[in-house]
């Protein structure tokens, strides 16, 4: 199969695009890492995106989970490596183990038996094999930013061979708090014309900020089949119990761990009722409703718009008129009664020239509706599943293992060694049931403090690294030449 431009309802490309190409461009060596991972067709992120590594041009590149994109990037870093140097060549950066082992695996899987060594790295788990990795020269190494920092700042790891940095899903890299560790993660990165492109589901300001920072002048791709465009707001649909939304509603947040909020009711009492929910379980939440008084009330959009207030949950009374730049997320809790309210709503979010996302939570019984608001306003929802305990678990587990190892990272000799008379109670709890319980309670008041203020991202507006200014480098940041082989 051809992917063509008539596949494709909206193609966004560079000024100065490259044409598409099919299996059967690529030279013979692609074609063969093709057939090995039982490709018989390129999909439309890899048939456009391919030929813009290939030709190292710095990209974002707007992709969702599902769209072939780790194929995209990884196949033609496989193509660049050169095996017989046992030196780093190609970096990763993913938000979780998960998939920095699904990249790992691709890896392997297009290389068959060149001898391509690729290095999974995350934290968690031991050092020793990572570290082992990399003294047995991995050509490629794919992590999260916290662990990889980790090694970078004990000299395990080098990247003065560096030719490719992939930034793998950055919106969710942020939301998982990595942004403070790639800022750190950026002195070590080498002065050579290495190329970087940065794939992500949205481009809200924040993820622009960060593209400017890493990347040197990236054009931007996009094909709305795959995902939407870069002005655009992505429409997600969770069909939910009626009865469940608002531990629902929890569950997504803490997947989505959005910068600023707000989640949409359409009578008071719901509004207050949702407000508490968030509350108690430890969020930044404040309410706005036709109850309010209006002094209040123009306080409480006051810290919205300064971005002091994480969560705002809100009738219509917010709906219009309020410009927010740096809102990434609606969410629709309850279904406004008129189809033109649902516009409003949304449009809180995917302002000033960024994308944002907007989550629609909907019962059974509430889909005809939906499919009204699709037809009316051409909106193409993306319906997903419902995120499970266990999904929820891990990613908590692993941004709570983010959090402490920046602490530990933090930590000089004396605090170390303070730290280590502990050690004695640390056995004794974990010996019995009552101690466990005593760590566990710890761990989730350890988290829940950490996870009361927003994540730290990139300031919106950051001047380009060819610029200079903030973002540009930081502490110990190195200025990239400008990439010559466009």
């Amino acid at each position: 199969m051809t992917t063509t431009d008539s596949n494709i309802e909206k193609l966004v490309q560079p000024e100065d695009p490259l044409p598409p190409v099919t299996l059967a461009d690529l030279p013979p060596a692609m074609q063969a890492a093709a057939a090995r991972a039982g490709w018989t067709t390129l999909t439309p992120v890899q048939a456009y995106g391919i030929p813009y590594l290939r030709a190292q041009r710095d990209m974002m590149m707007q992709a969702r989970t599902g769209s072939g994109k780790t194929g995209a990037f990884v196949l033609p870093i496989v193509e660049r490596i050169d095996i017989r140097k046992p030196v780093t060549q190609a970096l990763v950066l993913a938000p979780t183990r998960e998939l920095a082992n699904q990249v790992t695996e691709e890896a392997h899987l297009l290389a068959g038996d060149s001898g391509l060594r690729a290095v999974p790295v995350y934290g968690g788990v031991s050092y020793g094999p990572q570290e082992r990795g990399f003294r047995e020269g991995a050509h490629l190494v794919v992590g999260t930013p916290g662990r990889i920092l980790d090694h970078l700042l004990k000299r395990n790891l080098k990247l003065d061979g560096l030719q490719v940095l992939v930034f793998d899903e950055a919106d969710r890299m942020l939301s998982m708090g990595f942004y403070p560790d790639m800022r750190r993660l950026q002195q070590f990165l080498p002065d050579s014309d290495y190329t970087a492109a940065m794939f992500s589901a949205t481009f809200p300001a924040h993820v622009q900020s960060l593209a400017r920072q890493f990347l040197d002048e990236p054009g931007f791709l996009s094909l709305s089949r795959d995902h939407v465009h870069v002005t655009d707001t992505l429409h997600a649909l969770y069909v939910v119990p009626g009865m469940q939304k608002d531990r629902i509603l929890v569950r997504l947040i803490e997947m989505e761990n959005p910068a600023q909020a707000i989640i949409f009711c359409n009578t008071k009492d719901r509004v207050h009722y949702v407000a508490r929910v968030l509350q108690r379980f430890g969020y930044d939440a404040d309410e706005l409703s036709s109850d309010i008084a209006q002094k209040k009330r123009e306080q409480i959009l006051q810290r919205v718009r300064d971005g002091v207030l994480r969560f705002l949950v809100a009738t219509d009374v917010a709906a219009r008129g309020l410009d927010i730049p740096e809102l990434s997320h609606v969410f629709q809790y309850e279904l406004p009664e008129e189809h033109e309210l649902y516009i409003h709503r949304a449009g809180r979010t995917g302002r000033a020239g960024a994308s944002g996302t907007a989550i629609t939570l909907a019962a059974a019984d509430e889909m005809r509706y939906v499919r009204r608001v699709q037809g009316a306003y051409k909106i193409d929802f993306e319906e997903r599943d419902m995120p499970t305990d266990e999904d929820v678990e891990s990613l908590v587990t692993q941004r709570l293992t983010a959090i402490l190892e920046q602490r530990m990272r933090d930590r000089d000799r004396l605090q170390i060694e303070r730290m280590r008379r502990f050690e004695p109670l640390l056995e004794d709890l974990l010996a019995n049931e009552e101690g466990r319980a005593l760590l566990t309670m710890l761990l989730d008041d350890t988290y829940h403090l950490a996870q009361h203020q927003p994540p730290e991202l990139p300031p919106v507006g950051t001047t380009s690294r060819k610029e200079g200014g903030e973002g540009s480098g930081g502490a110990g940041g190195r200025r990239r030449p400008r990439n010559r082989r466009r």
